[in-house]
């Protein structure tokens, strides 16, 4: 029951289908249970208390016998950038004790190729049934941005690899519901590839971008202003650099391809490394602004891992953050969308009075909407700080300067 799970489960329930929802954390069933959510996810509230008011959700610590089930658990690293497939391994075993002849399966996480076929169909198949005889089996990867998920899963195209044809168009029955982009037949092993080539292809196009502002700064030009104009050619589009990349998509699912062939995947790799990369060029523009870092004072605005969102996983603000305390700044790091977060050997605080409070320097890593509206009067009252070091563009250079603040931005090599 997590980013895309709830949201999955609520959109099913509130199309008239009846839902278990099953999740291992206590807490997140007692938070939902109590008509709370444990994520943020614009409309999702509503959704879920309608969900469960019509009483079409439920939600539980184990599933039970039904017509399809869905997996859409966590595929996180695990020691050097290899895929930890546990968490699917377990979800798969826990419906087979459930799984009954004419059971549709469907795995929705982000996994590597082969996953489909050759992990979960053995796991299920210890039930005694065939995959793609005795029950269906498909892979459906989620392709929704956070911020836009309760849109885009039901507008989006819906791509479902089954193992076989008929399971497929099992998937394509059942999500069919609520889905009203088109829904793409195919089988399991190319709709993994599928999602997997879609983050690796921004991957890429990312790492270029943060490339770019590496070089504009060491040729003292405004990478920003490079980008605009680069923009103008009818066939380029150039995306905006960054600290880094995050969130349990972009910054993970390449590695997948990279673990799978390392020996044809040089490119994808090396994107990955200039992504995760970037938040050592950041502490290289705090250095440049205000030299030795060492018990230096920073308000650090953002925590998650883009804008308007409280997703923190593989967030690069939080390992920017972190290399800060590692150079011996003193941070305090303010995430609007996440005020009671608890980071290890971070301090994070509850609201901009107390991050701007006794600041030197104010580091802005993500674009929220309350810092990117925030105008340079109101934050000259709140902080004795008067650098700004703006990674993501957010405030106009011109604006800020003439309110007394002296402005660095990542990709502009003069100042």
């Amino acid at each position: 029951m997590g980013y895309i799970g709830l949201p999955t489960a609520s959109t099913f329930a509130t199309h008239g289908i009846e839902v278990v929802g099953v999740d291992v954390n206590p807490h997140i069933i007692e938070t939902l249970q109590s008509g709370e959510l444990h994520i943020y996810e614009p409309g999702l509230r509503d959704l879920v208390k309608t969900a469960v008011e019509n009483g079409k959700l439920h939600v539980q610590a184990k599933p039970e016998k039904a017509d399809a089930f869905i997996i859409a658990v966590p595929t996180p690293f695990k020691g050097e950038k290899l895929a930890d497939m546990s968490f699917v391994t377990s979800a798969a075993h826990a419906i087979v004790p459930c799984l009954r002849e004419g059971n549709l399966v469907v795995l929705e996480s982000t996994s590597p190729p082969l996953t489909t076929a050759g992990l979960v169909a053995p796991i299920l198949e210890e039930s005694g049934l065939k995959a793609g005889k005795d029950f269906k089996l498909c892979y459906s990867p989620e392709r929704v941005l956070p911020g836009q998920i309760l849109r885009e899963l039901i507008e989006n195209d819906r791509i479902i690899g089954g193992v076989d044809r008929s399971s497929a168009e099992a998937g394509r029955d059942l999500y069919s519901a609520f889905v009203k982009g088109t829904i793409h037949l195919t089988d399991a092993t190319t709709a993994e590839m599928v999602k997997l080539m879609e983050n690796t292809y921004r991957d890429v196009n990312i790492a270029i971008a943060n490339e770019f502002s590496r070089l504009a700064d060491r040729f003292g030009i405004d990478v920003w202003e490079a980008i605009a104009l680069a923009n103008k050619h009818p066939r380029v589009k150039i995306l905006n650099p960054g600290p880094g990349v995050g969130g349990h998509c972009i910054s993970v699912d390449p590695w997948f391809l990279v673990e799978a062939a390392p020996d044809i995947t040089p490119l994808i790799h090396t994107a990955r490394k200039v992504n995760d990369s970037q938040p050592e060029f950041v502490v290289k523009l705090v250095k440049k602004a205000l030299g030795s870092l060492r018990n230096r004072r920073i308000a650090l605005l953002g925590l998650s891992y883009k804008a308007d969102v409280d997703d923190m996983r593989e967030s690069p603000a939080v390992e920017t953050a972190h290399l800060l305390v590692q150079e011996g700044a003193k941070v305090k790091a303010f995430e609007p969308y996440k005020t009671t977060a608890e980071i290890p050997g971070l301090e994070l605080v509850s609201s901009l009075a107390e991050v701007f409070a006794d600041a030197e320097a104010v580091l802005v890593l993500v674009p929220h909407t309350p810092i990117r509206t925030l105008e340079p009067e109101v934050v000259a009252k709140l902080t004795p700080a008067r650098v700004v070091i703006d990674t993501v563009n957010t405030w106009p250079q011109d604006k800020w300067t003439a309110g007394g603040f002296k402005v660095f931005r990542l990709g502009v090599g003069r100042f």
